[in-house]
């Protein structure tokens, strides 16, 4: 089975992320509160790819949360005060987990969720539509495409998409629907990015760690996707509808289809989470999971904090109440101004 250049590049990556860590001398840490404190404060500021970019003064975090510590503050007491100063991170792939409970920082949380599958699915779908792979499609009454994509995770084959391409050949144009999608692999972006770009094409770039530093990195890898090979292309305007639930490998894809000129980015701010992730252990067996390695899109900008729509616009009470979805009517509209 042939391995998709994007996995390489990320492997390799990967590869010289663990050899960093295990070249570099790290000082044995006593499993105590202290020794597993400094331990994730320091993987963090050796390892960690975004201090700089977003502002955090890791240091002054340091010295605020060790005050909080004393000989006989509990594992819960300690787990919880390492998940808040993580979530100073304001990044959604960096996780301490424990056997008992996993820290996180949710940005979607602070936003309205913009989407609602009940209304979707009676309103506009009638509960008639089919599904494969993850993913569920219909063709709806404006003669447009709708495709919903609830997950990264969901493995999808090029054969896949020809059926799905196939019966949707018919409309007029297509929506892509990834809201809430909260990623998965990158190789299903590459596999679905390949169904609507002609050539080779410059989708973004990596970068890695080269020591301790905060500003140790490599400079940028580019890497390009490449088309889909004797499978159906799909050239037709297309919309993708986005929320600050669309996470990492999917704020990764909305970045990517951004550039692209038949596609029109509706909705909200995706969610973020551009950083590749990477694990390490604490002395008490605690695992932190962190970005290490930074994706920029092909301008070169680090989309961290999320890609912003091309139209703006949030679900209303007054729509949903009608049994509307506000981004979707717009979805429509867009697609029909193009049809004429």
């Amino acid at each position: 089975m042939m391995i998709r250049k994007f996995h390489i590049v990320a492997l390799w990556l990967s590869l010289m992320a663990v050899a960093l860590m295990s070249c570099h001398d790290e000082p044995e840490w006593n499993n105590d509160a202290y020794g597993n404190f400094d331990a994730l404060w320091t993987i963090m500021d050796e390892h960690y790819a975004f201090f700089d970019y977003k502002q955090v003064d890791w240091d002054e975090v340091r010295t605020r949360y060790r005050a909080r510590l004393s000989p006989g503050i509990t594992s819960q007491e300690l787990f919880e005060l390492c998940g808040d100063m993580l979530k100073e991170l304001r990044d959604g792939h960096t996780n301490l987990i424990a056997s008992h409970d996993v820290s996180r920082y949710w940005i979607w949380e602070q936003y309205p969720v913009n989407y609602d599958e009940r209304v979707i699915d009676e309103h506009y779908l009638n509960f008639n539509y089919r599904r494969s792979s993850g993913i569920k499609y219909a063709i709806l009454s404006d003669n447009v495409g709708y495709m919903y994509y609830e997950s990264f995770v969901n493995k999808i084959g090029e054969g896949n998409l020809d059926l799905i391409f196939n019966y949707l050949s018919t409309a007029d144009g297509l929506i892509i629907d990834v809201r809430s999608n909260g990623g998965g692999y990158l190789t299903n972006v590459e596999t679905l990015v390949g169904c609507f770009i002609e050539k080779r094409s410059l989708v973004g770039s990596i970068q890695h760690k080269t020591g301790p530093g905060h500003n140790d990195m490599s400079e940028p890898y580019d890497y390009y996707f490449e088309p889909t090979k004797n499978h159906i292309h799909y050239l037709k305007p297309v919309v993708i509808l986005a929320n600050r639930g669309s996470f990492s490998a999917t704020n990764n894809f909305v970045s990517i289809m951004k550039q692209l000129p038949q596609v029109t980015i509706v909705g909200d701010t995706t969610g973020g989470g551009s950083g590749l992730p990477f694990t390490s252990e604490l002395p008490n067996g605690w695992n932190v999971r962190f970005s290490s390695c930074p994706i920029r899109d092909a301008q070169g900008n680090i989309t961290e904090f999320g890609v912003a729509p091309d139209v703006k616009i949030d679900q209303t009470d007054e729509d949903t109440a009608r049994g509307h979805d506000t981004l979707l009517d717009t979805a429509i509209n867009v697609l029909l101004k193009k049809r004429q």
